[in-house]
Parts: structure tokens; C-alpha cells; sequence
């Protein structure tokens, strides 16, 4: 049950987005730029084509990852990308045996070295594979494998 501290807040919330709609302080292009099509795929391969539009994407060791070898919780497990390309316009990071294999989208504007870092859920033991699109390619990478010793994708 929804206490009114909880109501008020999420009140205020509500009627900040709602303002910052109509004034055009948050765009509604913004809003609708959301990839479902990317997020709701069953496969990597389904991921990039939703995400990239089937562009062919090159083996890289230009993108690193840091990652613990053995996650001991999968709910919470660190990432960090690293990427040693220039005009960097997206990441998006994926996890293989994942039911949704897409798990984070970065867009950077024209950026270049770029590292980020976020906290993902793994269902099981996988490897992590980063997409990258920068000067107009496709690059890939993927990263050893993160062993899950507690589930977190409904585990």
C-alpha cells in the first residue's frame, strides 16, 4: 500500500514531466527515442539488427570491459566499458544468456575514449558483449566469461 509520503512524491514527479512537456523543456522526441523494439529481442544478433539496422559489425580490441571474473550476486554485477575510438554516437552492452539480452544503451554525442560504467543483472554464467557505433561503423567486442553464482535474472 502506497503511503501519502510515497503518493506526494511520485505526484510531484508526474507534474514536474508533465510541465517540462508542455513547456518543451523535455522534448517528446526524447521520450519516444526509447528502443522497445532493441530491449524486448531474444538473441544478440536480433538486438544489433533492432538497434543498428543489420550494419555488419567488425571485431574490435579497441573496446575493453572490466568486469569481476565471478560474480557472487547476479542482481548487482559492475561493468565497465572502455572505448578507444573517436566519434563514439552509442554503446549498448549485452549479456548473451540473458532472456533480453539488451541490458544498457549509452548515446554520446561525437565523443571519443570513452569509458561507462553501470550495474547489470546476469541470470547466468555469460559472457558480456558491447556494440559500439562510431564514425558511421559497427564494432563489437565481447568479454571473457562472468561467472553468476547467485541468480538474478528470476533466479
Amino acid at each position: 500500500m502506497m503511503n501519502r509520503r510515497e503518493f506526494n512524491l511520485k505526484l510531484a514527479a508526474c507534474t514536474g514531466l508533465g510541465v517540462g512537456i508542455a513547456t518543451g523543456l523535455v522534448p517528446v522526441s526524447a521520450l519516444a527515442s526509447w528502443p522497445t523494439a532493441a530491449f524486448d529481442t531474444e538473441n544478440v544478433d536480433d538486438a544489433v539488427n533492432a538497434l543498428y539496422g543489420g550494419a555488419d559489425a567488425v571485431e574490435t580490441d579497441a573496446i575493453t570491459f572490466k568486469a569481476p571474473d565471478i560474480a557472487e550476486n547476479g542482481r548487482v554485477v559492475p561493468v565497465t566499458i572502455n572505448v578507444g575510438l573517436n566519434n563514439i554516437d552509442s554503446i549498448a552492452l549485452m549479456v548473451p544468456e540473458n532472456p533480453a539480452p539488451l541490458v544498457a544503451t549509452f548515446e554520446m554525442s561525437k565523443q571519443s575514449n570513452v569509458s561507462v560504467g553501470t550495474r547489470i543483472k546476469m541470470g547466468k554464467t555469460s559472457p558480456l558483449v558491447a556494440v559500439v557505433k562510431a564514425d558511421g561503423k559497427v564494432y563489437t567486442a565481447s568479454s571473457k566469461e562472468v561467472k553468476v553464482t547467485i541468480g538474478g535474472c528470476g533466479g
